[in-house]
């Protein structure tokens, strides 16, 4: 059994805090870039930072047919990993609310529990709870105005829940006998890869103003380099030196992270001048906060152990 220790989980925090603050950073980002042409950019960014950290990690040699089975996993987690974060961007930039898209996105720790079903597998009675209560927050964020006026990019961004859901179970699947920094790697090239593919024939070509470079430098790199390099890294770390279910619940907090880096980003690409241009976030209504707080807790609950059984 795993030590908690207090480094790596205030690593793992770390990990949550970057994943949180790239979601302002996806928003300002669709104000001037198509959804296809940021993700293969950042994606193909993160996979070259993350090279030197494979190189230093992971630097066992692997044979043909371990090559084999880590290309073909990681290329079929990297097609799920471009539907579920292309949807994602999409949602992002239709509803323009960063703290909404990463709570709904959170959805997948409450959805994944449940393909246990399908797999024989008795759901645990905190998951059932913890997903009553994910779908009533639901509600308050997305239908508390009524059906007639949920926003289409929330209804997009949960699609692509279902999808990040498909893609933890596929990496659960098909991971387990690859390196995981490798697998990783690879499967950031073929996400980056199919978004380049993809972006000329639904996006047209990529045409950027000299206004539009500057104010994706940022939130490029960031969601490039930090999103993807560092966190994954730390997420590496961390996950060594803590318990599986400890981990998953310090990390869902990237939710957390993204309601409260919404305004600070904003401000912050303000001061430094690349604001021109960047709509500002608005504040959810106090139904929708409370639906937030609804869904965090679901997913608490859906990565608790608190029902234990009788030996």
């Amino acid at each position: 059994m795993k030590k908690n220790s207090i480094v790596s989980i205030l690593v793992l925090f770390v990990t949550a805090i970057v994943w949180g603050f790239a979601f302002p950073f996806q928003d300002i980002a669709a104000d001037y870039i198509s959804t296809f042409w940021f993700n293969g950019i950042r994606f193909i960014i993160g996979a070259i930072s993350l090279i030197p950290v494979v190189l230093i990690f992971e630097r066992e040699k692997l044979t043909k047919t371990q090559w084999k089975k880590l290309i073909i996993s990681s290329s079929a987690c990297g097609i799920l990993l471009f539907a579920a974060s292309a949807l994602q961007q999409v949602g992002i930039s239709i509803s323009g609310s960063s703290a909404k898209a990463a709570f709904i996105t959170g959805l997948y720790m409450v959805f994944v529990p449940f393909c246990g079903i399908f797999m024989g597998k008795k759901i645990r009675t905190e998951a059932w709870i913890g997903a009553a209560a994910a779908v009533v927050g639901l509600y308050f964020v997305c239908f508390a105005n009524g059906f007639e006026n949920a926003s289409v990019g929330d209804m997009v961004t949960l699609l692509g829940a279902f999808v990040w859901t498909a893609h933890i179970v596929c990496i659960d699947k098909f991971a387990s006998d690859c390196p995981s920094l490798k697998f990783s790697l690879f499967q950031f090239i073929a996400c980056g890869i199919f978004n380049l593919a993809v972006a000329p024939f639904a996006e047209g070509a990529l045409v950027l103003d000299g206004e539009a470079v500057k104010n994706l430098i940022i939130p490029v790199l960031y969601c490039g380099i930090g999103s993807v390099g560092v966190a994954y890294t730390c997420q590496v770390i961390g996950q060594r030196g803590t318990e599986p279910a400890l981990a998953s619940i310090i990390l869902c907090t990237e939710s957390i992270f993204a309601a409260i880096g919404e305004m600070p980003v904003y401000y912050l690409m303000a001061a430094l001048g690349f604001g021109g241009g960047i709509t500002k976030p608005s504040p959810l209504p106090l139904s929708g906060y409370f639906g937030c707080a609804l869904i965090f807790v679901g997913i608490l609950l859906s990565q608790a152990k608190i029902f234990k059984k009788k030996a």
